[in-house]
């Protein structure tokens, strides 16, 4: 069941999103020792993958629904992805961002037209102003990783990196709020031939990995960490699917995350963010384990605030 709905999914958002560009680079690949292939969401209309997930739940919605609205809460690229989808579907966007949101992505919001409300930076500050829009407008809310519609659009990027690279060995993404990761691990399992998918997280906010440990969803007591997208902690939509599919999940300290930006800023020539590097970066930490195999990548995103660049 699941195959059909992420074909459908693909060409119901196929005119509305970009099929973004895998590229290789001979020198990570050496370094790495494996065919490394970088499918690239940084390309991506509002510069991420979450073009994907915000299109296909907006298109989901019925007539009487999108005449209200929608609603999120997202420290950045849910919330340039929902503006971005909502205008171009003729829907009025509603978005909550905490106030430590980066400048370059309130920006990016503002210009798709989607409409900010700031709020204190915890989760449930995000959930409780976003509650109140929802009632007071009749906006519908989306949730940025813990919905069905979401978690399916989001897997159409390793969808089609499967259709490029039907033979890869293993998958990493990065895993925030888990939708990339259960989208990519169901992509794997139907379009894939036995691909083993991997999470890459921050020690600073290693919610995920602890979860897979105890089998329940962790929070994070702190998230110091320069990867503003990977702050937010799984859900129970998308958490029996990593549980059921992902191999297991690698946590990398900061140093490893700015080394493998500007890894990928010097050698390949194009700009990702922090979230993005955590991928490589886990790759490069468990590099003898993939001696000689084709990997691939999902590079998440490239919104990046070039005013405070960590290198």
């Amino acid at each position: 069941m699941h195959k059909e709905e992420l074909v459908a999914c693909h060409a119901r958002i196929a005119p509305y999103i970009h099929r973004t560009e895998v590229l290789t680079s001979r020198l990570i690949n050496a370094y790495v020792g494996a065919e490394v292939f970088f499918k690239c969401e940084n390309f991506q209309r509002g510069g991420a993958y979450k073009m994907r997930g915000a299109t296909n739940a907006i298109m989901q919605l019925g007539e009487q629904e999108r005449s209200k609205g929608v609603v999120t809460h997202s420290s950045g690229n849910f919330a340039q992805a929902v503006s971005l989808a909502a205008q171009s579907l003729g829907v009025t966007a509603h978005i909550v961002m905490p106030t430590t949101a980066p400048k370059v992505k309130k920006i990016g919001v503002r210009q798709y037209n989607g409409r900010i409300y700031e709020c204190e930076p915890t989760l449930e500050a995000r959930q409780e102003m976003a509650d109140r829009i929802a009632r007071e407008t009749g906006a519908v809310f989306l949730h940025p990783s813990n919905q069905w519609e979401v978690i399916l659009g989001q897997g159409t990027a390793a969808m089609e990196l499967f259709e490029d690279h039907p033979d890869l060995n293993a998958l990493f993404c990065p895993v925030g709020g888990g939708g990339l990761i259960a989208g990519s691990a169901l992509a794997a399992q139907y379009f894939g031939t036995d691909c083993k998918v991997y999470g890459g997280e921050p020690y600073e906010a290693d919610d995920a990995y602890r979860s897979l440990q105890s089998g329940k969803i962790e929070g994070n007591e702190t998230v110091n960490t320069i990867a503003d997208g990977l702050k937010t902690t799984l859900g129970d939509v998308n958490f029996p699917i990593i549980k059921e599919y992902v191999a297991g999940i690698t946590r990398v300290s900061e140093e490893e995350i700015i080394s493998a930006m500007r890894l990928v800023w010097e050698r390949m020539k194009i700009i990702i963010e922090p979230s993005s590097a955590v991928t490589l970066a886990a790759l490069i930490s468990e590099k003898a384990a993939f001696q000689n195999q084709k990997v691939g990548i999902v590079i998440s995103g490239g919104n990046v605030d070039l005013d405070h660049l960590p290198f």
